[in-house]
């Protein structure tokens, strides 16, 4: 390790060394989403160090971070990273606060609850009811919010008694689906280690029966869902921060990004748009499961439906975290405001866009390729903002001010090494 990324030991003398006028923000995992949140906060002289299992992630060169360093993985040692996170407290001399940007960090976070860090989101029990899509879906349910049909498969399910989509054994569930359909673990991290990925599509019973096996065998909860007819485009992300008094009171904003690859990819290219509708519903499922927080609330419009349906809520900042940010809608800074005595207003504007590059331009030239949907004048504002007379483009990683996160995702593409998760 060098002095992009440290050991723990190295971390914990460089942090003893320093002083900090502002607490501390605890970023990590230290990949795309986690140097979105850090030059959020930086932009307001919050100070940032960034944490992971290693130096890989494109944050740790940024210079939006103070300092970046190693811990225990959550999911090999959850009492290794407690530790590892406390001994980062008593270093800095002052409490955290903590940003995860993945679910296992933001389960190790809940669960561990390490003294000195202050968490600008609900509480586990909280964070289940809205995780878990057992319960999602149930409180979708409870709201009338559409979601595609889904059974819970009786093989893997230890609690059968818990409210969720209709328990069904995996031969019931094949029957009344048709194939291909797509496999979901009630909870996506544990089910990734095991299995390589968070949604898996099956084209036969084979398939099915061999992805229930293991799921049964790993303890893991799986549910068999339809292939939605995806209006592929259509997308839309309800993106908030809901503070602790009220969901009243939230900042949020539409996004309608465009994935690659196409259907199950992640985002590429976001832009703003107005559904005043989805953003009712996703609100109202957050203040039904109590949470507060930084969030995503997934919907795809379903063509045979003509409705958009829940997919998903990520309880934690995600890929495109920098177009809220550019649009004046600075979630991050507004969670760390909500724990800390810093301050935070909102600037609504909604000409802007997001664009992860590398993904963005594989899109456009792929085989299903949809053309290019950025104009000459938003090409240019991505090197020049001052270049722009309509839209501001916000890149994803790309920043001439900041750039060896940049040079870190090329060699990323050039090399061998590749990061543990996409974002």
């Amino acid at each position: 390790m060098n002095d992009r990324f440290r050991s723990h030991g190295d971390l914990l003398d460089v942090l003893a060394d320093r002083s900090f006028d502002h607490p501390p923000a605890l970023v990590c995992n230290a990949h795309v989403t986690g140097l979105g949140v850090a030059r959020a906060l930086s932009a307001h002289d919050i100070p940032v160090v960034a944490i992971d299992r290693n130096g890989d992630g494109v944050a740790p060169g940024s210079r939006a971070v103070e300092v970046a360093g190693q811990v225990t993985y959550p999911l090999d040692d959850l009492a290794g990273f407690r530790g590892d996170v406390e001994a980062i407290v008593e270093a800095i001399g002052q409490p955290v606060v903590a940003f995860p940007c993945m679910d296992e960090w933001v389960h190790a976070f809940a669960q561990s609850t390490p003294a000195g860090v202050k968490l600008p989101f609900a509480d586990q029990d909280v964070i289940d009811r809205v995780l878990d899509k057992t319960s999602l879906y149930a409180l979708a349910e409870t709201l009338d919010v559409p979601y595609p049909e889904t059974y819970r498969i009786e093989e893997t399910v230890s609690e059968a008694g818990t409210p969720g989509p209709p328990l069904r054994s995996a031969e019931e569930a094949s029957s009344n689906l048709e194939f291909p359909f797509v496999i979901k673990p009630a909870l996506k991290r544990q089910f990734e280690e095991a299995i390589g990925t968070n949604v898996l599509e099956v084209a036969d019973a084979d398939e099915f029966n061999d992805v229930v096996a293991l799921a049964a065998e790993e303890g893991i909860t799986v549910m068999a869902q339809e292939r939605v007819d995806v209006a592929i485009g259509e997308d839309r992300s309800v993106v908030s921060f809901v503070p602790p008094a009220s969901v009243e009171a939230s900042m949020s904003l539409v996004g309608n990004p465009q994935r690659y690859p196409p259907g199950f990819g992640t985002s590429c290219l976001v832009d703003p748009v107005e559904d005043e509708r989805l953003q009712s519903r996703a609100l109202a499922v957050l203040h039904e499961a109590g949470y507060h927080g930084i969030s995503e609330s997934e919907f795809v419009y379903d063509r045979n439906r003509q409705e958009y349906v829940l997919l998903d809520v990520n309880t934690r900042p995600w890929k495109w975290i920098g177009l809220p940010v550019a649009a004046g809608r600075n979630l991050p800074m507004a969670a760390y405001a909500a724990v800390t005595d810093a301050t935070y207003e909102l600037s609504p504007r909604d000409d802007v866009k997001w664009v992860y590059l590398l993904d963005y331009v594989k899109l456009v030239n792929g085989p299903d390729g949809i053309g290019d949907l950025l104009t000459r004048d938003e090409w240019l504002s991505i090197v020049d903002a001052a270049q722009s007379t309509t839209t501001r483009v916000v890149p994803g990683v790309l920043d001439l001010g900041d750039p060896e996160p940049m040079y870190q995702l090329l060699q990323t593409e050039f090399g061998d090494t590749e990061y543990y998760c996409s974002c």
